[in-house]
């Protein structure tokens, strides 16, 4: 038996990695009564029907065991008409995609199967709480690139070719962004797409919002010039078919890629949960027409927020993507971390502070309005009060 503290046996890398800013709030406020919460990115809708019936019917029809490591050969095949059909982008199924436990663990095995020590990886900030420390964890050294709300945080080429050293492999993308809803137009990705030609970068590409943009047509990565062979995309169907408690995501990209990435997800997941697959195979077939409902849902509500904040007073760029706002609160003299903090006592709302997004998160706060209207209305209200108590 140990008797001794047994943080000695912990790595020095885990121990350099902070938890989650976002799971700290969510904690406190699941602690607490009448919270209205902002502040998870999560799909208020259910999972439709058809598709969590196709899962019963995986189950009844005996599918219980292992399906193939790289994922059922027909869900593999429906996601590669799916992102020629909405994307433009062709890849192999035999060879050039891989189904993943959620998008989470296709971003965990792409850095691995890329990055060797000491490598840097780019990374766009404000980011997705787990960019950074995934990149660690690979063994790299992730290198932040602020974007700015008068850039509506758009990334400017510059600010790439200034981050780059001998060491650079890789860039990450995320569009439209998590925390900050910005989508990068077809223009924005061609610029950025000359830096990475010619600087021979690879790019991770995070495309798990695609569904969810609103005013302007939707262009991948991939589908850019001369990137298909130097992109790793990174979707799933957390977000735009409202199944983020069924784990399901996939990587696609250049077979050499995407078969190492295979190695390490065979070592370490075997494959995804089977009924999971059926399921995310009928969404794919069949669930196109309630994308486009929730979509429409998601438009409204980020029409209220946004209208509701500048009421108040906070500045926000207009998200084209994603559900989330990204208001400015540095008006209020506090810390983002000051103000989630004090809404939260006061008003019982959760936001989730910019910081956890890096440093150029820092005065802003991150709002999900992935929520029911009532939800939002209150929300707003007890907003506006907090203001005035300032």
């Amino acid at each position: 038996m140990i008797t001794e503290p047994t943080s000695k046996y912990l790595s020095n890398t885990v121990q350099s990695i902070q938890p989650s800013g976002i799971r700290r709030f969510f904690d406190l406020a699941s602690s607490m009564e009448n919270v209205i919460s902002l502040g998870v990115g999560e799909p208020d809708f259910v999972t439709p029907w058809n598709v969590i019936e196709a899962s019963y019917h995986s189950l009844e029809q005996g599918y219980t065991a292992y399906t193939a490591n790289a994922g059922l050969f027909e869900l593999r095949k429906e996601i590669s008409r799916y992102m020629k059909r909405r994307f433009g982008v062709s890849y192999s199924a035999e060879e050039e995609i891989v189904v993943t436990v959620g998008a989470s663990q296709a971003i965990d095995i792409a850095l691995r199967a890329v990055i060797n020590p000491g490598e840097e990886v780019i990374v766009v900030e404000p980011s997705f709480v787990s960019y950074a420390p995934t990149v660690t964890l690979a063994g790299g050294v992730p290198v932040p690139v602020n974007t700015y709300s008068e850039d509506d945080f758009k990334l400017q080429p510059e600010q790439i070719e200034a981050a780059i050293t001998d060491k650079t492999k890789v860039l990450m993308l995320c569009s439209p962004n998590n925390p900050t809803g910005t989508v990068l137009s077809k223009g924005d990705l061609e610029r950025i797409a000359e830096v990475v030609e010619k600087h021979d970068l690879l790019v991770i590409s995070d495309e798990i919002y695609a569904e969810l943009t609103y005013d302007e047509p939707y262009t991948s990565f991939p589908a850019v010039k001369n990137m298909r062979d130097r992109t790793i995309l990174i979707s799933g169907f957390s977000k735009a078919f409202a199944m983020t408690g069924w784990r399901l995501g996939f990587a696609c990209g250049p077979k050499p890629i995407l078969q190492a990435m295979l190695k390490i997800h065979q070592y370490t997941m075997m494959c995804a949960p089977t009924m999971a697959q059926h399921a995310a195979l009928e969404a794919l077939v069949n669930g196109q027409k309630d994308v486009v409902k929730m979509k429409e849902s998601y438009r409204q509500r980020r029409s209220l927020v946004i209208h509701a904040l500048e009421e108040m007073g906070l500045s926000c760029h207009v998200p084209g993507g994603a559900f989330y706002v990204f208001p400015s609160i540095e008006k209020t003299g506090l810390s983002s971390e000051e103000f989630a903090e004090q809404l939260l006592m006061k008003e019982q709302v959760a936001v989730v502070p910019g910081s956890v997004f890096g440093e150029s998160g820092e005065g802003h706060v991150r709002c999900s309005y992935a929520t029911s209207v009532q939800k939002l209305e209150e929300a707003m209200r007890r907003i506006d009060r907090f203001l005035q108590t300032l």
